[in-house]
């Protein structure tokens, strides 16, 4: 199912505050109750369309997002680097989660700012030391992020906090996914309209499972966090005042304004 989390609007009778829904095939969304992470998936009686809401972050990130680095060949190879032996791990604030046709707020220290499409996991439960058979117990669902990054800052510091830590860096969405299944799905991104970067999810260096495995070893990770698993080749600047749109077959699209310098 498809999890959605939305504004319904002063005139839907549905109250001020961001709500919880399961959108349906038909563009209907179904309300539920409280955070469906933490509450479990409740149908209320209430009902909107799609087209009457506006999109949020399908999650909120409570703790923390983790991001895996260089897990596609050609991205490694464009970066300079080789293919890591195990999963090259960063982090990214919660504080930089925005959701779908947010704007990208270009920072005044920097003079670039590049997209980067990635396959998001949502964990569903507290976890640690993840044995591969089990991951898809601590799997919510999945989701689309564009990993934001500075890279002019990025080359200056010669580490990755500050390039990829700005208020808005992490937009994700449009929804979870609880039933998507890693394969083939191709993903993609776009610049104004001109495709950026075309690869497929299998082209990942280290998998789901792996990556889940390797995270939990390191860290506790709890209902919400956000694990971002890598951008393919064809990361490059966006531009000011323009839109960038991530795309993964089977989970939709995810667009955003970048707004000027």
């Amino acid at each position: 199912m498809r999890i959605v989390r939305f504004s319904p609007g002063p005139d839907a009778g549905l109250g001020s505050d961001p709500l919880f829904g399961i959108l349906e095939d038909d563009g209907l969304i179904h309300v539920i109750t409280g955070d469906p992470i933490y509450s479990g998936i409740q149908k209320t009686a209430a009902t909107i369309e799609l087209g009457k809401v506006r999109l949020l972050a399908p999650v909120i990130p409570r703790s923390k997002v983790v991001c895996v680095g260089k897990n596609y060949a050609d991205h490694a190879a464009e970066m300079g680097g080789v293919v890591p032996e195990e999963p090259i791990i960063f982090l990214k604030p919660n504080t930089s989660v925005i959701g779908p046709q947010d704007t990208i707020v270009w920072p005044e220290m920097s003079d670039r700012i590049d997209h980067e499409s990635e396959l998001a996991i949502v964990i569903g439960r507290l976890c640690k030391d993840v044995p591969i058979e089990r991951v898809n117990d601590v799997i919510f669902g999945y989701t689309i992020a564009n990993d934001v990054t500075a890279r002019d800052l990025q080359q200056k510091d010669g580490q990755w906090t500050r390039a990829k830590s700005f208020d808005t860096f992490c937009p994700i969405g449009p929804w979870i996914d609880t039933d998507f299944v890693p394969g083939t799905q191709k993903i993609t991104a776009t610049v104004n309209g001109e495709i950026k970067q075309s690869a497929q999810l299998s082209d990942m260096i280290f998998k789901v499972p792996e990556i889940i495995n390797f995270v939990s070893r390191v860290m506790t990770l709890l209902p919400g966090d956000i694990i971002l698993t890598g951008t393919p080749a064809g990361i490059g600047p966006m531009i000011a005042g323009g839109t960038t749109t991530m795309h993964i077959e089977g989970l939709g699209e995810l667009t955003n304004k970048v707004s000027q310098r």
